[in-house]
């Protein structure tokens, strides 16, 4: 059974969804950003116990190291705030759209 309804693209009702389904649920939440950053503070990504995820909090190689992340935390039961920055001159090879730095805060939730 699944309780997604008018706002099934929103991260934090998907969140509560796979919760009400009994999936360990980790919720990333970008909570820092400077310069360049592909999303604002306050962006989520959840992600399951079975590495399926929705939202986004940065994009390119970052998000997946954020799943990856989600997958130790919900492992571990720790929470644990996250760090990526580049130089401009690198920035696309990381999937950022230009140099700048973000923190994500990731943290399981239920």
């Amino acid at each position: 059974m699944t309780l997604l309804g008018t706002d099934d693209r929103d991260p934090l009702s998907i969140a509560e969804a796979w919760l009400a389904e009994g999936r360990a649920v980790a919720l990333a939440t970008v909570v820092e950003t400077w310069g360049s950053a592909p999303r604002p503070v306050g962006s989520h990504l959840v992600v399951d116990g079975e590495g399926r995820f929705e939202g986004s909090v940065s994009g390119g190689c970052v998000e997946g190291a954020v799943v990856g992340e989600a997958a130790e935390v919900l492992a571990e039961g720790k929470p644990r705030l996250l760090e990526f920055g580049v130089a401009d001159e690198t920035a696309w090879r990381v999937g950022l759209s230009c140099g700048g730095r973000i923190r994500i805060y990731v943290e399981r939730v239920g």
